[in-house]
């Protein structure tokens, strides 16, 4: 597939490495034209670097992959025309630009709202589906943990937007769980929250999260 990344960061980097190990034609997208050179030696030279229209244009779904608080303007600066139609695997989280409190992140959302709605009202025609928020970025694509597969929750409105997501999600390594729909994110973005704990308090960043079922 061609998979477009909107965002040049630590995730967006990761993602798109692991895609191409895949064997998915990647292309990031940045708006900030000086990062060009980095990305493409950050990526071997395999990934296309453009523009966030760039991206959007290329792809058959995008990754969006940006700080949570430059996911609004972001997503505005891609066009909303250029979403119609759009798969777009939301990885954003809502933390806010203040410090952890005792190892707990700080959300500029409420407990009643969540990032991704936002983001679903701004681009209405788009299909956002809520995924990868929940695990650090080293292990968002082929985690090892022995025989056990991690647990992806992922929610958004389209349910073909969320087959092709959980498609894709157990050809890198996941079993994938859907909650629902887009108020279903409401619940998996503070997920975030308890996974950067343990980071926080004692340096372990090497885990994720399994539901289990009888």
């Amino acid at each position: 597939m061609k998979i477009g990344i909107i965002g040049s960061g630590a995730v967006a980097i990761s993602l798109a490495n692991g895609f191409i190990k895949h064997g998915h034609q990647v292309m990031l997208g940045t708006g900030n034209a000086e990062k060009h050179d980095i990305l493409r030696e950050r990526t071997a030279g395999q990934a296309s670097i453009g523009s966030f229209t760039d991206a959007a244009a290329f792809s058959d779904f995008l990754v969006l992959a940006v700080k949570g608080t430059a996911a609004e303007n972001v997503i505005r600066l891609t066009g909303i025309e250029n979403l119609e139609g759009k798969t777009i695997l939301d990885a954003s989280n809502p933390i806010a630009e203040l410090p952890p409190v005792n190892g707990v992140l700080q959300y500029f959302t409420s407990i009643n709202e969540s990032l991704m709605e936002r983001l679903q009202k701004i681009a209405p025609g788009a299909k956002f589906v809520k995924c990868f928020s929940i695990v650090g970025n080293t292990l968002m694509v082929d985690p090892d943990f022995g025989d056990m597969k991690p647990t992806m929750f992922i929610c958004g409105n389209d349910a073909n937007a969320k087959s092709v997501t959980t498609e894709l999600l157990t050809e890198i390594g996941w079993e994938t769980e859907d909650m629902g729909e887009v108020e279903a994110a409401r619940a998996i973005e503070p997920l975030c929250m308890l996974w950067c704990i343990p980071g926080f308090k004692s340096g372990q960043w090497q885990h994720a999260f399994k539901l289990l079922k009888k």
